[in-house]
């Protein structure tokens, strides 16, 4: 089999037991023949961001990070909304990979799993204003809105219930 897409799939919380994480763990499980998503797990050991520090060597973390973003043919974010906004252990992430191309043109997509009464909207539309800071191509067709209780969650992590399964793969 030839790989045809390789995905960085980024979530942005920590909290164990997310609906965020989940669901790119699902995503992994489920990508279709031709594409491999990898599931980027170093959100807690970035460092916080300086711009002094934003020189080589760059902190490990740091170029793991952008390392794993070049690679990448896109980006699939996931991420909750905290305080009306993104949360700020994400919005760092995000501001490491400003200062550099890793993400210059790069195929970004977004799914939102919010079930909150406000969506995470603020989250997404201060999402969408970095990526064009990052000068990314979001690929509209395939970010989606796509609510997923805490309960859908299961015992391995993923997300077990088929009509949500569905929906997100439809996308």
């Amino acid at each position: 089999m030839t790989t045809l897409c390789r995905v960085l799939a980024v979530s942005g919380s920590t909290r164990a037991g997310s609906t965020n994480p989940a669901m790119l763990a699902t995503a992994q499980a489920i990508a279709p023949e031709g594409a491999v998503a990898e599931v980027y797990d170093g959100l807690r050991s970035l460092p916080h961001f300086d711009p002094d520090e934003d020189r080589d060597p760059l902190p490990d973390a740091v170029a793991d990070l952008r390392g794993r973003l070049r690679e990448a043919d896109a980006v699939l974010f996931c991420t909750p909304e905290y305080a009306g906004a993104l949360p700020g252990s994400f919005k760092n992430l995000l501001d490491w990979a400003v200062g550099s191309d890793a993400m210059d043109g790069k195929l970004v997509a977004r799914i939102n799993v919010s079930s909150s009464i406000t969506g995470a909207a603020g989250a997404h539309e201060s999402l969408r204003t970095v990526l064009g800071y990052l000068g990314t191509r979001i690929v509209e067709e395939a970010c989606v809105h796509l609510p997923v209780p805490r309960d859908a969650i299961g015992a391995d992590g993923l997300i077990g219930d088929e009509a949500i399964r569905e929906r997100g793969a439809r996308r």
